[in-house]
């Protein structure tokens, strides 16, 4: 199965991209829900049953154990790897059957980042050795008072004379709290200051402010750590806990002062990846009952899928799937070739989180007036999606947190050494207010010609010329290989974000000039440069999160673009479906564009130049046409086996 050809399909896929071991280990997860079946797998969710049947399942094949071993505690085992293709590929397929059980798969995942990225050998042969006897992780960050102010946490720990420490404190939101043999907890020592947050925002910590922070390991059945609850009303299990007086030994601790911290961020940049493919398998698992039902009723004498309305929804929701499954094939080969010279997968895993989450919720909301009141019928697996969709953009960081941190990377992005002569732009006499012919002329003339002379300038001024090579990069392979990701635990700082080079966006969209939305689109992504120099955001508005909001929701745009491009050509996609794609992000541009114009602490110039960016995309019937019946062609492809 192509992870990015037509919808994920558990009666017909193969796997085929993966080793003989990844295959029979998907293959038995997918037989296992359909033999339990979609009744009993509801009447679970309803009755909120603990997966303790699915977990003897995973202990049984060891499943957990062999997908999220790294190869360095394998002990030899040639099968266990931390492999982000397979990992993806698994966290799709579970959140095709459930996103509670995608959850326990999830949160183990979390758990695992401090301890793969320590140096505490004794904690990492410990957790390998209860990964192969069946057991489950957490990542215990999140309090209920501090939520993510990590600094502010009341996870006190106390020297208790020996060299270990006595940690008293509560944690909150935290999955798998309830059994996990190992829960990573961050706090901090009582002995030691803490970072005034509110400061910390303003001026960057030294590394002596962080002297008190550690990473430790608990077990969720020490007599000393007070289960409180599950907080949420369903199957999985989101704990509230407490530790008195929990002794922590020297060999439970992970991470002490900023290392503290810098696992914190990387275990996330790791874990907030898999958000995206569990909105996948949930949009495709929907999307099979929605077209299913619609195909077949027949209101006035119509089937409901000859209505126009529907058909527009059907094809939006068919073309946002195909694009989420391009995006996120393409970002894998990215987080698999990082290094520390190669760092651009941190925006395009964020942009997974965010984006790809958010367009799943938009699917959800677009199938459900196709579905309509069959959508709530407690035979679907309709209404569990609708639940974990809603969900996912809210975990692992907001979508505003995600688009803060995006939007460090768009300078790095959005221009090169070659865009040096837009700067003009910013020189020329009313160029906040000039008519958007003037400013679209002029804007491409500097970068025609600044495109031009670069390679010459380059070879006569040294510094620029090492600017230009920091820029490039290899080709970035597909990466299905099985091999291990080990880079993932050697991240090291979270920060210089902004340094960060990219290679020339424009390229690729380029090579897709010949479909009509694709070089409309690429007309948009230029305009809004041409907006970022004539009319960036001032001082005050760099402050304002809500404003740079809408400045970030166009910037990120582009590199999504850019990569399910970047997949089509791997994928060979349909150009029809690829025009209707953009069709859809001319849309959304016009759409984000406008947001910025009507923004009421945004500039003249900048409310003039946000209207360069609206376009009407190119209509064509016959391609409308075509991608929809490929979509209703799906109204037969699958049913789960009741």
């Amino acid at each position: 199965m192509r992870a990015t050809g037509p919808l994920f399909n558990p009666k017909t896929c193969e796997f085929a991209e993966f080793d003989a071991t990844t295959r029979r280990l998907l293959r038995a997860v997918v037989d296992w829900f359909e033999s339990r079946g979609k009744a009993v797998l509801k009447q679970e969710d309803r009755d909120r049953i603990w997966y303790s049947e699915f977990l003897d399942f995973v202990k049984r094949e060891r499943v957990f154990a062999t997908f999220l071993t790294p190869a360095a505690e394998a002990d030899g085992d040639p099968d266990k790897r931390w492999d982000t293709g397979r990992i993806a590929m698994m966290s799709q397929v579970l959140g095709f059957y459930s996103m509670q059980y995608w959850y326990v798969w999830q949160v183990t995942i979390l758990g695992l980042g401090p301890i793969w990225q320590s140096d505490n050998a004794a904690a990492k042969r410990r957790a390998a050795a209860l990964l192969d006897s069946g057991e489950i992780f957490a990542f215990g960050l999140s309090e209920k008072e501090h939520g993510a102010d990590v600094y502010s946490t009341d996870m006190v720990l106390e020297p208790s004379g020996d060299g270990g420490f006595l940690a008293t404190g509560g944690k909150h939101y935290i999955g798998n709290g309830n059994a996990a043999a190992m829960v990573s907890v961050f706090g901090r020592r009582a002995d030691k200051p803490i970072i005034d947050s509110s400061k910390a925002l303003r001026d960057k910590p030294t590394q002596d402010d962080y002297e008190g922070y550690l990473f430790f390991v608990a077990d969720s059945g020490h007599e000393n750590y007070r289960l409180r609850g599950n907080v949420v009303d369903g199957q999985m299990y989101v704990a509230a806990f407490d530790l008195d007086r929990y002794p922590v030994a020297e060999e439970d601790i992970l991470h002490r002062g900023e290392a503290a911290f810098h696992a914190a961020m990387n275990t996330v940049n790791v874990g907030k990846f898999n958000l995206g493919f569990g909105a996948i398998g949930a949009c495709e698992h929907a999307f099979y009952e929605a077209i299913r039902h619609a195909d077949n009723r027949v209101l006035f004498g119509h089937r409901v899928t000859e209505f126009p309305q529907v058909q527009a929804l059907v094809t939006d929701s068919y073309a946002r799937l195909i694009a989420m499954k391009l995006y996120s094939a393409r970002a894998i080969d990215y987080m698999r070739s990082a290094s520390p010279q190669d760092r651009r997968y941190l925006l395009f895993n964020a942009i997974e989180k965010m984006t790809v989450t958010r367009q799943g919720q938009r699917i959800i909301e677009d199938l459900a007036d196709v579905i309509a009141a069959r959508g709530f019928e407690k035979d679907m697996y309709f209404p569990m999606a609708m639940l974990g969709l809603f969900g996912l953009p809210r975990l692992e960081g907001t979508v505003h947190v995600n688009m803060a941190l995006s939007l460090k990377f768009m300078a790095g992005y959005m221009f090169h050494s070659s865009d040096a002569g837009l700067v003009a732009l910013r020189y020329l006499p009313g160029a906040g207010a000039a008519p958007k012919g003037a400013v679209r002329a002029a804007a491409g003339a500097l970068s025609w010609s600044s495109r031009r002379l670069t390679p010459r300038a380059a070879a006569a001024v040294p510094a620029l010329g090492a600017q230009l090579r920091a820029a490039e990069h290899a080709p970035v392979p597909t990466r299905r290989d099985a091999s291990d990701d080990e880079f993932l635990f050697r991240q090291g700082p979270s920060s210089g974000l902004g340094r960060i080079r990219f290679d020339d966006w424009r390229a690729v969209f380029e090579r897709f000039a010949h479909v009509p939305n694709v070089a409309l689109f690429l007309e948009q992504a230029r305009a809004f440069q041409s907006l970022l120099v004539a009319a960036g955001p001032t001082p005050q508005q760099q402050r304002d999160v809500d404003f740079l909001f809408a400045f970030g929701e166009l910037f990120t745009a582009v590199p999504y673009a850019q990569l399910v491009l970047e997949q089509a050509e791997i994928d060979n996609t349909d150009d029809a479906v690829l025009d209707q794609i953009f069709d859809l992000f001319v849309r959304q541009f016009s759409t984000h564009a406008l947001t910025l114009h009507t923004k009421p602490t945004a500039t003249a110039a900048q409310q003039t130049r946000a209207m360069d960016l609206v376009r009407r995309p190119v209509a064509d019937r016959t391609r409308f046409e075509r991608v929809f019946e490929q979509a209703r062609a799906l109204s037969s492809a699958y049913e789960m086996n009741p």
